[in-house]
């Protein structure tokens, strides 16, 4: 099996974590994740709470490798007992992200949990090491979901990897094994996967979602805040989201000041939801959306990306 450094330091058997996207990765996609070699990670997102996680972590079972949980800056200073319930869980790795305060991070140390977050450019990521922070995520503009859209995953992994020296994960458009191989062949640790693992069985991605993932390509995604302002989120501005282009998007891309006195672009937003319809609700997608055309199992995704990961890599030596 494919493996670096850390991830054999970690106890995994390859070097592919799937990303803590919220109202996605559940316990049941961590606990998979976790089966196939990984680390697994249920994410906490915008709706996170203590009771939430409960629920999830009584669906990540009994896991035989380590387990992480991703966790939103702004939603734990909604709900503290959030992180009381993470380490309590006794996960491996917390992740905390969307912040520059790292006051959270020797609390994880006292319970011997590795610290991790998601930074944008090197100065985030020296200011981040410097803070005690175990592992970064070097997350590209490519990604999707909320993030930083600073730089590519590959200049900013780039950039990072001189900027610091303990282990960088890369996140973003990362979705077959070839470019697996191109961010490990590039230095990162591993890599941060979550467009992939969206739509694989264990997901908790809903039916009109996933069969909107499958019909997307790669040129379908845009950076926006429109559903933040519409659903009425407290997103910090400079953490918009990649999602999925639709009607929503086009007609409030340029009007978000507008759509934040729109009761009825509100009520809509939340309908559409409610009921699953993709061409107006939120579907967070990175670039590599063009490449998940089918449901599988998190170990089939995990086999596939390391078999292509390892024998491009292998391909490049002997060359």
């Amino acid at each position: 099996m494919l493996s670096t450094p850390w991830s054999r330091e970690m106890g995994l058997r390859a070097p592919i974590v799937n990303a803590p996207m919220g109202g996605v990765a559940g316990g049941r996609l961590a606990a998979a994740v976790t089966a196939a070699g990984g680390l697994g990670m249920i994410g906490m997102g915008s709706t996170g709470s203590a009771a939430r996680l409960t629920e999830e972590l009584e669906l990540l079972g009994t896991v035989s490798g380590p387990f992480g949980i991703g966790l939103v800056d702004w939603v734990l200073a909604r709900d503290p007992g959030l992180l009381d319930t993470a380490l309590a869980a006794r996960p491996a790795v917390i992740s905390v992200g969307f912040t520059d305060d790292f006051s959270w991070v020797p609390r994880l140390h006292r319970h011997g949990v590795t610290a991790v977050t998601q930074v944008y450019d090197a100065e985030q990521a020296r200011r981040a090491a410097g803070a005690g922070v175990d592992v970064l995520v070097a997350r590209g503009a490519e990604g999707g979901g909320h993030g930083e859209p600073l730089l590519g995953t590959l200049p900013l992994l780039d950039a990072v990897l001189d900027a610091v020296d303990v282990p960088v994960l890369a996140a973003g458009g990362i979705s077959t094994g070839r470019t697996l191989a191109a961010v490990l062949a590039a230095g990162a640790a591993g890599a941060w996967l979550g467009t992939r693992f969206s739509v694989c069985t264990e997901a908790l991605t809903s039916h009109n979602a996933r069969e909107a993932l499958f019909r997307a390509r790669a040129t379908d995604t845009v950076t926006t805040r429109v559903f933040d302002i519409g659903q009425n989120l407290p997103w910090p501005a400079n953490f918009p989201s990649r999602v999925l282009r639709n009607d929503f998007t086009r007609q409030w891309k340029q009007c978000e000041d507008e759509l934040g006195g729109s009761l009825a672009a509100h009520r809509a937003l939340a309908a559409a939801t409610a009921a699953d319809d993709p061409a107006v609700a939120p579907v967070d997608a990175g670039q590599g959306v063009g490449t998940v055309t089918a449901s599988t199992p998190a170990q089939v995704i995990v086999d596939d990306l390391c078999a292509t990961a390892q024998r491009c890599l292998q391909k490049f030596a002997t060359h």
